[in-house]
């Protein structure tokens, strides 16, 4: 477990490459090799893992998780209709993690606010507050 602690998602990229080499159908495996090169800058072939993770298929835990990851990355490679479409998803599946799905409302505020939708960011912020622990969601 000290490579999660120290970011390597349960191996590093050149061993994902070799799992994924041997099982090409294993989503998980694209899952981390995506983590590990978000978090090598490689913003792009985090996004093509991401991709790839959630069209093979994840729990529903690391789906939503794969969904903000990648849209993070997409944020990172300007790709902003991109990024706001994956947290859009996150929203739209619901998480029972009020923090997730909070964060996914302020991150799509923050990119409507950005491309010049205050009104739409004004109403994802106003529905983040519905997603606190003390509030219940509606």
């Amino acid at each position: 477990m000290l490579k999660d602690a120290l970011g390597g998602y349960r191996g590093t990229v050149g061993e994902l490459d070799r799992i994924i080499g041997e099982h090409p159908d294993n989503a998980e495996a694209f899952y981390h090799r995506a983590n590990a090169k978000s978090c090598s800058g490689d913003f792009d072939g985090a996004v093509r893992d991401f991709t790839i993770a959630i069209g093979i298929g994840l729990r529903f835990r690391e789906m939503i998780a794969a969904y903000g990851n990648r849209a993070l990355a997409k944020m990172e490679t300007g790709d902003i209709p991109g990024a706001m479409a994956d947290f859009s998803e996150i929203i739209a599946r619901k998480p029972g993690n009020r923090r997730l799905l909070r964060s996914a409302y302020l991150n799509r505020a923050l990119l409507r606010q950005r491309e010049g939708d205050a009104e739409g960011a004004a109403r994802d912020r106003e529905l983040a507050t519905f997603c606190t622990p003390e509030t219940k969601q509606q």
